[in-house]
């Protein structure tokens, strides 16, 4: 895993801001981790509140920041800590 593209994804998705406070997903930390592995990103969203009815919008967002990065091909999204993560993580990663 190279911390470079690590790097690259998480200035992709800080630009998306969370439509509540206006603030980006990173700088509030939302965005739990993100891995790299050749050509595939993992992010791992943590909502503040766990019945966050924006997470779905906020985790496909980041799905398409993400491969939008250079030398990213498929980026999975995991939602952790929201009543619906199990439905959400299924829907985004189709």
């Amino acid at each position: 895993m190279s911390e470079e593209m690590i790097n690259k994804v998480r200035d992709a998705v800080a630009v998306i801001n969370d439509p509540h406070m206006g603030v980006s997903i990173v700088e509030m930390g939302i965005v739990q981790d993100i891995d790299v592995d050749g050509d595939k990103a993992k992010i791992v969203i943590k909502p503040t509140n766990p019945g966050c009815m924006s997470v779905a919008r906020i985790a496909a967002d980041a799905k398409n920041e993400a491969e939008k990065v250079e030398g990213i091909e498929k980026a999975e999204i995991v939602i952790e800590g929201h009543m619906m993560a199990d439905s959400i993580n299924e829907m985004i990663n189709k």
